[in-house]
């Protein structure tokens, strides 16, 4: 299932140089084995707040940073060709990108076949797949470079990487690295609840003034339903605000979650 979803939260990165080419004075490092050249520079990111599918809800990673992972990758192709990803972009078959369930929007993974160990870079543009067992689902020219398009499914290892692009002033060459947006800074809030109830909104609010002097609650609208969402406390640095949920949690708000404040 895909299509545009709300925008969401987060996005930290692992440091990877992805080698491309050679030179003759001042030659990069060679290419791995399998290896393709990224996808063009990706679009400014868009925030993460949790989505729901099918039953099951998803709260996107609030950094990338170390991010490793083993499992199921898939593929999708000309049945989506032209639809809108959830980054908003139009999924392209020919480009080297892929869906992820909660991988910030924007970031570059190496995806590896475990079993022959060739590899490619792939954007993370998209959410899914939204099956039991599978980690990514690869844009169909992804899974053609990968060489995993016949077996429908491939054992991949997942990595969050940065990458570079070669850059040549005469006959020299340098590699500049493609920047990436931090997202630790900002402002940031804590979900502790959601109602449909107004009043029992409110009514948290109330017991939480105390404690925390902004709050703020918020309609929102699902699937034709309104829902009555209180917010807590106002952070600039995402690390303060995570290390507030985790004190909410041990004080009984097992659901809390960070969210980036609207206009994030």
């Amino acid at each position: 299932m895909r299509g545009p979803l709300p925008r969401y939260l987060g996005i930290w990165l692992m440091v990877f140089v992805l080698p491309a080419g050679c030179a003759k004075k001042a030659p990069p490092p060679p290419r791995e084995p399998g290896i393709a050249p990224p996808a063009a520079a990706a679009p400014a990111l868009r925030s993460q707040r949790p989505y729901k599918i099918n039953g099951v809800w998803y709260y996107p990673l609030p950094s990338a940073e170390g991010y490793v992972e083993e499992g199921l990758a898939s593929w999708y192709g000309s049945d989506f060709h032209g639809k809108p990803t959830a980054c908003g972009e139009p999924y392209d078959m020919h480009a080297m990108t892929a869906a992820h369930k909660t991988l910030p929007l924007g970031t570059y993974v190496k995806v590896t076949h475990v079993e022959d160990g060739n590899a490619v870079i792939v954007r993370v543009n998209d959410r899914g797949p939204f099956v039991a067992g599978r980690i990514i689902d690869l844009s169909q020219q992804a899974s053609q470079a990968l060489g995993i398009k016949g077996k429908g499914l491939a054992q991949v290892r997942v990595e969050a990487v940065e990458v570079a692009s070669e850059k040549r002033i005469g006959s020299n060459t340098y590699w500049k690295v493609n920047p990436m947006r931090s997202l630790r800074y900002g402002e940031f809030a804590i979900q502790i609840g959601s109602f449909k109830e107004p009043a029992n909104a409110y009514r948290l609010k109330q017991n939480m003034l105390a404690a925390y002097p902004r709050i703020q609650i918020l309609p929102f609208n699902h699937q034709g339903e309104t829902f009555y969402r209180v917010q807590v406390g106002s952070y600039q640095d995402l690390l303060i605000a995570r290390r507030e949920m985790d004190k909410l949690r041990q004080k009984g708000f097992g659901d809390c979650f960070v969210i980036a404040m609207e206009g994030q």
